[in-house]
């Protein structure tokens, strides 16, 4: 993941999710991802200003 963007304190966003909800579209600084959703599940988040 961290091969994609992926770092620790990096802001991501949820851009678009599949009709069928898998995959989803995320945006790591000023890159798009496309992930599984399990893939999805394994990375750890935290609200702006509460970690």
């Amino acid at each position: 993941m961290m091969d994609l963007g992926l770092l620790p304190n990096i802001e991501v966003t949820i851009v678009r999710s599949a009709p069928l909800d898998d995959p989803i579209q995320i945006m790591l600084d000023t890159n798009h991802v496309t992930l599984r959703r399990t893939e999805a599940a394994a990375i750890e988040v935290s609200e702006e200003g509460l970690a």
